[in-house]
C-alpha cells in the first residue's frame, strides 16, 4: 500500500471547532470522491490540547492507495483537484506538510473505538546518517518502546527515501501510538518501560522533547 500523510494547520481566522467541523463535514466527503483511495482517516487534535496555547498542527490526514500508480491517477482526477482547491477555505497552505511514508508496525494491537492517538514528529539526531537513524529507530528503539504495556498499537511512519530527492524535509517520520484513553497515556509515562524508552532517545533523536499532538481518528 502507498500511504500519504498530510500535516494540517488551520487558517488563523478559524476557531478550532469551526475548522474541525468543516474538515470532517464538508472537506472529508469531497476528498472521499477522489478515485483510488482505499482508506481515508482524519485525526483531529483533542480540544484540551489547546489549553496551553496553539499546537504545531491541528491534525493529520492519512490516505492509502493500492500503489503509487493509483495515487498518481488520483492526483490527476477532477475530484482530487476540487478537494485541493477546497483546502484554501480552512487550511493554512503555507504550513501544510505532505509526507509519503513507509509504514512499519512495531506493535500490532487492536484500536478501541474511542482510542486516543499520539503523533510525534520525528527528526534524526544532527550528524546522524539517515540510513543509520532509520535502522536504529525501527530495530532498536521500536522494540524498547513497544514494551510499554498500555500502548494498544505502535507504528513508525518513515518518510520515503524518494522524498529527500526534493531537498531537506521538515521531518524524517512520525511515531504513532494508540491508547485506550488519555488516562492510560498518562499512566504509561509513569512506568519503568517508559523511562527506558526516554533514556534511549539521545542515541538517535535531537536533545529535548519532539513536538507532538494528541488526536482522535475520524474514519472518512
Amino acid at each position: 500500500m502507498h500511504k500519504i500523510v498530510t500535516l494540517i494547520k488551520r487558517r488563523s481566522d478559524l476557531s478550532v471547532e469551526n475548522f474541525q467541523t468543516y474538515w470532517a463535514g464538508h472537506h472529508g466527503p469531497l476528498m472521499k470522491q477522489a478515485p483510488g483511495i482505499r482508506r481515508y482517516v482524519q485525526s483531529h487534535a483533542l480540544p484540551q490540547g489547546y489549553r496551553r496555547g496553539e499546537l504545531l498542527f491541528d491534525g493529520i490526514s492519512e490516505l492509502w492507495f493500492e500503489d503509487e500508480s493509483a495515487y498518481e491517477h488520483c492526483l490527476n482526477s477532477n475530484e482530487f483537484k476540487a478537494a485541493v482547491r477546497d483546502l484554501d477555505v480552512f487550511v493554512d497552505r503555507t504550513r501544510m506538510v505532505e509526507m509519503p511514508v513507509d509504514v512499519h508496525v512495531i506493535k500490532d494491537g487492536a484500536i478501541l473505538a474511542d482510542a486516543v492517538k499520539n503523533i510525534e514528529f520525528v527528526n534524526r539526531r544532527p550528524g546522524m546518517a539517515l540510513e543509520t537513524f532509520r535502522a536504529y529507530w525501527r530495530n532498536v528503539h521500536g522494540p524498547i518502546a513497544s514494551k510499554i504495556a498500555v500502548i494498544c498499537r505502535y507504528e513508525q511512519n518513515h518518510l520515503k527515501l524518494t522524498a529527500y530527492d526534493k531537498g531537506a524535509q521538515p521531518y524524517d517520520g512520525l511515531a504513532i501510538t494508540w491508547f485506550a484513553s488519555t488516562a492510560d497515556m498518562k499512566l504509561g509515562a509513569t512506568t519503568r518501560e517508559y523511562q527506558s524508552t526516554r533514556a534511549d532517545e539521545p542515541n538517535f533523536l535531537p536533545d529535548g522533547h519532539l513536538p507532538i499532538i494528541i488526536v482522535r481518528e475520524r474514519e472518512i
